[in-house]
């Protein structure tokens, strides 16, 4: 006896997968990998130099020594410039996304909204216009009406 595939499970990984969701996450993943070079490009041209005012400019030369002595590859030691040149990558990319696009896009779909909004009042404006025509005319109606009851 063969099994038949559920269609709802087929169903509803393909629902899954044309979530708004899962395409922006996608997106967000190309554009993060895009900015990688711009952010490493940052982080070597201008943060380790900075660091590199006070310090070394490699920021992988920052560790601690856990161990009594750390000479060579004996001892253990904290990498601490790493995970910090990590941090500020991190920091720089997020920036980066959040000015150049976040900001940007989040502006555009306030003055989008704004706008349909807008076009929305002038509609029920003209809505509530119209309504009171219609009474008008009704009661013109009635009136009308209630004077040619009177004449008969």
């Amino acid at each position: 006896m063969s099994e038949k595939k559920d269609p709802g499970i087929w169903d509803g990984f393909k629902a899954f997968l044309m979530r708004g969701n899962v395409v922006d996450l996608a997106v967000a993943v190309v554009i993060g990998a895009a900015f990688t070079n711009i952010v490493n490009a940052v982080v070597k041209g201008i943060i380790n130099p900075l660091v590199g005012a006070i310090g070394t400019k490699n920021l992988d030369h920052y560790s601690s020594c856990l161990s009594s002595t750390c000479e060579g590859e004996q001892g253990i030691r904290i990498l601490w410039g790493s995970v910090l040149g990590a941090a500020l990558s991190f920091v720089i990319t997020a920036a980066v996304v959040y000015f150049l696009m976040v900001l940007p896009m989040a502006k555009y779909l306030a003055r989008v909204e704004a706008r349909r909004k807008a076009k929305e009042g002038t509609q029920e404006v003209i809505e509530v216009t119209e309504l009171e025509v219609l009474k008008e005319i009704r009661d013109a109606l009635v009136a009308q009406r209630g004077s040619g009851h009177n004449q008969q």
